[in-house]
């Protein structure tokens, strides 16, 4: 007869022991292996498209997150800014968050950004104008974009064609 495993206890003991952001680091180390495997900057490569583009043809708050992710890992914070800054303020937020976690299950106080009286609204905020701002079609505005699509002289691994393609494809 099987018995019933206690979840709660094994998300409390993920929660309160150092084991919990050592399996973090771990799964986080992981997907960076699997991303730069991926290679997102290369057109046609393994990475998904991003739904929101390939299907309105429009940058959402996110497009680029991947790149900008791949950039960071081989240490090119200029590229992983120009791909997406809020992909890069988000990654060192979620490393403080990290911090304060682990921090928390040694036994430290640290402050945490999240507690922040407005964090939330600030963030939902940020998002908003960052998605609206990345859509105005003036400079500087379009260099916001994460891609080369304001200079299509250069190569930006966003797979433009592709989306092109897929809005054909759906009559788009």
């Amino acid at each position: 007869m099987l018995t019933p495993v206690n979840t709660h206890s094994i998300t409390q003991t993920l929660e309160r022991t150092p084991a919990g952001p050592a399996l973090a680091v771990c799964g986080a180390v992981c997907g960076c292996f699997v991303l730069n495997w991926a290679d997102p900057t290369t057109p046609g490569g393994p990475t998904p498209l991003c739904p929101t583009k390939a299907l309105f043809g429009i940058d959402c708050p996110g497009c680029g997150t991947a790149r900008a992710l791949y950039s960071l890992t081989h240490l090119d914070v200029s590229a992983a800014v120009r791909y997406n800054i809020l992909a890069v303020v988000a990654v060192i937020l979620v490393g403080w968050s990290w911090c304060v976690w682990l921090g928390r299950t040694l036994g430290k106080r640290v402050p945490d950004w999240s507690q922040w009286r407005y964090a939330s609204w600030t963030t939902a905020v940020v998002v908003f104008v960052w998605f609206i701002v990345r859509l105005l079609p003036w400079e500087p505005c379009g260099l916001l974009s994460g891609c080369c699509h304001g200079n299509r002289s250069q190569a930006c691994g966003c797979n433009q064609g592709h989306y092109e393609a897929v809005a054909l494809e759906f009559n788009l």
